[in-house]
């Protein structure tokens, strides 16, 4: 979809993604198995229910494997610097290149990533100018699957009626309490950590400021935003259209903005 793959050799992160993977495989299979299908069936829910919860699930694991693979803003070796841009950039005193100023060095990655705002080992990459806005999605798709989720399983024991009849498999229908508590336990889990992280991430695009440039306390007058909300948000998903900041399945078409910044990172 006019990305670059990029490809982060690190066990540890590979560990963290299949995490993140196993527990949407968790729940795409058994969720729909124990709880959406029978009731969808018996009439207790609507075919709309089912089909949100799959849209849901396919949008939060396209931004997972995109911005996985997608290059995160990845310096050339040789980089072309706009004449009335060369006084915004800087040389990398670790891999001795030249980088536009907002740049960081990713001593996991080994390179320079445009705008960095840190590396994720949930997602095996950096989250920089290229795949912030599939990070964001990410976050905010994760959220609302897992909240779903948690409905689901609250309904299923205090709202929906019960099941007339047994269609599962053996193994469902005798270990269900059990699969419907490990799924509860995972969506708390991955609930409030992906909150607080998406939380995070607003607000340093309100502020236009990243992780690192808040870590290294960088920018005088952090907290004020120096730009309005639109015109960051803007900038990271590519589009002035609203309706296509959530849709991963899209071609991101970068907003051309001057590379200045007051201070240097």
């Amino acid at each position: 979809m006019g990305q670059r793959i990029h490809f982060v050799v690190d066990p540890q992160g590979w560990c963290c993604m299949g995490l993140i993977i196993f527990v949407w495989l968790y729940n795409t299979i058994f969720i729909p198995k124990v709880i959406l299908f029978p009731h969808y069936e018996e009439g207790n829910i609507s075919v709309v229910a089912v089909l949100c919860y799959y849209f849901c699930s396919l949008f939060c694991i396209g931004s997972l494997f995109r911005a996985s693979v997608g290059d995160p803003g990845k310096l050339p070796e040789n980089p072309k610097i706009p004449i009335t841009e060369r006084e915004y950039w800087e040389l990398c005193n670790k891999c001795n290149m030249m980088r536009p100023k907002r740049s960081h060095h990713c001593s996991r990655c080994g390179h320079c990533v445009r705008r960095m705002d840190h590396h994720c080992p949930w997602i095996n990459n950096c989250v920089g100018e290229d795949n912030h806005w599939l990070f964001l999605q990410l976050c905010f798709y994760a959220q609302i699957l897992s909240s779903y989720t948690l409905i689901l399983d609250f309904c299923h024991y205090y709202y929906f009626l019960p099941l007339k009849k047994e269609n599962w498999d053996v193994f469902v229908c005798r270990h269900e309490l059990a699969l419907l508590r490990i799924s509860a336990f995972m969506g708390l889990i991955i609930l409030g950590g992906i909150s607080r992280l998406f939380y995070t991430q607003l607000m340093g695009i309100f502020t236009d400021t990243t992780s690192i440039e808040k870590m290294s306390n960088c920018c005088e007058d952090i907290s004020r935003p120096r730009k309005p909300w639109q015109q960051t948000f803007s900038e990271v998903f590519g589009t002035h259209w609203k309706i296509l900041w959530f849709i991963p399945f899209r071609q991101r078409q970068p907003l051309r903005v001057p590379y200045h910044f007051d201070n240097e990172v």
